[in-house]
Formats: structure tokens, sequence, C-alpha cells
């Protein structure tokens, strides 16, 4: 079972979050990798009718053939508003329940969203990662900061930036198709982040983790 750390309360206010955000940034380590990545697990929030009607969806998948070998959803609520930045406090409680009931420790947690491209340098998969104290990364589907698009063949990829930091790389994982942003979540360098998505989009531009994810919570009712 997947050991969450009891690092913080789970706050009220946006001030309270941003706190916990600047408390926790110093914990995210930005190097090595696991030895072997066999599974890796999909992150994805579903929101229904209601904007704080939430299905919280992870998928592990097996690496050697991207196969589904262990899936977990919760139906929640998010008690926290929408507030940009503070994303995670809305869906990490139900993404942490949904890790909790899995039967398999995956490798690595691929979230659907940001990493260290982020205002205050903690989105959601380094707030998944420091927690949990998983390698995480954050894979995008728009970005958090400046970039020049990166070459058309699958692989190019060029650096994303926000206020003068590299925070993460534009990714081409598709030729002639727009790039997805890379963001270092936890205990994973930004080159072996963008290696990893490149191995788990073997035909579309999003990583299998995210469309099983994404599909596991579109289907559950």
């Amino acid at each position: 079972m997947i050991e969450v750390r009891d690092l913080h309360d789970w706050p009220t206010t946006e001030a309270e979050a941003v706190a916990i955000q600047e408390r926790l940034r110093p914990l995210v380590r930005t190097d090595g990798e696991p030895a072997e990545v066999r599974t890796a697990a999909g992150l994805d929030v579903d929101y229904r009718e209601s904007s704080d009607e939430i299905v919280a969806a992870v998928t592990v998948l097996d690496m050697s053939n991207l196969s589904v070998v262990d899936s977990a959803v919760v139906r929640g609520s998010a008690y926290f508003p929408y507030v940009p930045g503070l994303f995670a406090f809305r869906e990490a409680p139900a993404l942490i329940r949904a890790l909790q009931d899995l039967a398999v420790v995956p490798d690595v947690l691929v979230c659907d969203g940001q990493g260290l491209a982020h205002p205050r340098r903690f989105g959601l998969a380094c707030h998944l990662g420091v927690l949990t104290d998983l390698p995480a990364i954050g894979v995008g589907k728009t970005p958090m900061g400046h970039y020049d698009p990166p070459g058309e063949q699958r692989g190019d990829w060029t650096s994303l930036d926000l206020d003068g930091d590299e925070v993460g790389r534009a990714l081409r994982t598709r030729t002639g198709v727009k790039p997805v942003f890379v963001s270092i979540g936890h205990r994973y360098a930004l080159q072996s982040a963008c290696d990893l998505v490149l191995r788990l989009t073997p035909n579309y531009r999003l990583p299998e983790t995210t469309r099983t994810a994404d599909h596991l919570g579109r289907q559950s009712t």
C-alpha cells in the first residue's frame, strides 16, 4: 500500500494553501529516477456537472506493453475553491485516496498537470510526489510559462521557462502534432522524465497513463 506522509492538514483558505506550498517546496528533489521503471501510474480528475463533484481515477500500466494492471476510482467533492495555482488542493485528496486503494505500488506517478512549471514551483505532481515520496512527473496539455516551438519531429524539445527559470520542456511526442509540457514533480531528472514520456506515447500525443486514467474516470458513474 502507498504510504502518505502527514505533512499538513488540508487548508480552507487561499492563504493557508499558499503557505503549505511555500513550506513543502524545499522538499522537492529534482534528481534521480527509479533504477528500473516497470510500472507507471496515470492520475486524472474528471469534473462532473457540478463543478465540485469530481471523479479521481488512477491506472497503473505495465511499461513492457502499456497494459493496465491495476486501477482505482474515487468519487467525491472538491472542498477547496477554484483558485489558479492551487488546483492540487481540490484534486489531491481524492487522488490520494485512489492511490491508497491500489494493490500495485507504481514506480512513478505521471500526473495530468504541472510539477515545477508552477508560479510557486509546486504543482500537483510536486505535491503528490512529496506526500507519497514516490517519483513523480507532470505532463500538461497547456504551457505554464514561455517556450519556443520545438522542431516538428517526435522527440524534439525546447525549454519551458517561467520568470527566468527553466521549469520544464515543450516535448514533441508526435511528428507534426503540438507538444506536451513536461516538468519534474519529485525524484526525477528532467531529461529522464522526457524519455519516460516518449516511452508512454507510442501512438498518441498524450501518454497512455493519462489516456487510460481519463477513460476510466469518464466511464465511472
